[in-house]
């Protein structure tokens, strides 16, 4: 029996059950087993909370389509939060509490029992305040029931042909903001245009434009940042400024998860 079979298994008995699905590998995993366990009993939500990005939302919508599984949608706007908003380090917490909210009042609609997502063993050794939170409403996480890592997720995901199998991690927009900077519906945009304009120049997948104060400071993987030389550099610092940003510069450091989890002042 391969691990594959574990997490199908998994959603053996389970009834009906929905998935809590970004544009990710690891929730795509999941919803991917659940379908082929449970078919029409598997329901996939992906919520469109406006700190999201519409390639995420594009990429969700996909997937769905790809694996054959119903997708419905949360509408609702985090910015309307002031826990959110005001960036501290619980905002993470704040945003999955919320998230919660909404998918168990959406479960009682459709008579679920059982809240999945798409938490790995790996998400276990980072600060996920969020993952606290969805807990408390007793969301399961299959992946972590059966053992899959990233890297067996990748493989599975491949395996059966899932188009996210290579998919960079990514996460909502407001994780650009340094903690203690407020996230307004300005920066995310800014952010989310910016972002689109680095991988279309650069043609990279996995881009970080982090917002300091106004200023774009932009992430890439170690070994990609000679891609930057001047001409490159030129014209993204251009087409950011048309954006909003006040200045741009590349993080010499390279790409690293949470490098801005830090209060700012």
């Amino acid at each position: 029996m391969t691990d594959l079979d574990d997490l199908v298994n998994w959603f053996e008995g389970k009834n009906k059950v929905m998935v809590a699905l970004s544009g990710g590998v690891d929730s795509a995993l999941v919803a991917y087993a659940a379908f082929q366990k449970l078919g029409d009993s598997a329901i996939a939500v992906t919520a469109d909370y406006k700190t999201l990005s519409e390639e995420e939302l594009t990429t969700a919508r996909d997937v769905c389509s790809e694996i054959g599984i119903r997708q419905l949608f949360l509408d609702y706007n985090e910015l309307e939060n002031e826990y959110f908003t005001k960036n501290d380090s619980d905002r993470c917490f704040h945003c999955r509490m919320e998230l919660g909210d909404h998918l168990i009042e959406l479960a009682k609609e459709h008579d679920v029992q059982i809240i999945v997502d798409g938490t790995n063993v790996d998400d276990l050794g980072d600060y996920r305040p969020g993952i606290e939170a969805l807990k408390q409403y007793g969301i399961r996480s299959p992946l972590v029931e059966t053992g899959f890592s990233k890297l067996k997720i990748r493989d599975a995901a491949k395996s059966v042909g899932l188009s996210v199998f290579d998919k960079p991690s990514n996460s909502c927009l407001a994780s650009r903001i340094p903690w203690g900077q407020r996230v307004t519906a300005e920066k995310l945009t800014r952010i989310e245009f910016g972002e689109t304009i680095v991988k279309q120049l650069t043609k990279l997948k996995h881009v970080r434009v982090r917002d300091l104060n106004g200023s774009a400071k932009i992430e890439v993987d170690k070994d990609m940042i000679s891609i930057f030389d001047e001409s490159i550099l030129e014209q993204i610092t251009e087409k950011l400024k048309l954006v909003g940003f006040s200045s741009v510069e590349i993080d010499q450091e390279g790409y690293k998860p949470g490098k801005i989890n830090v209060i700012a002042d």
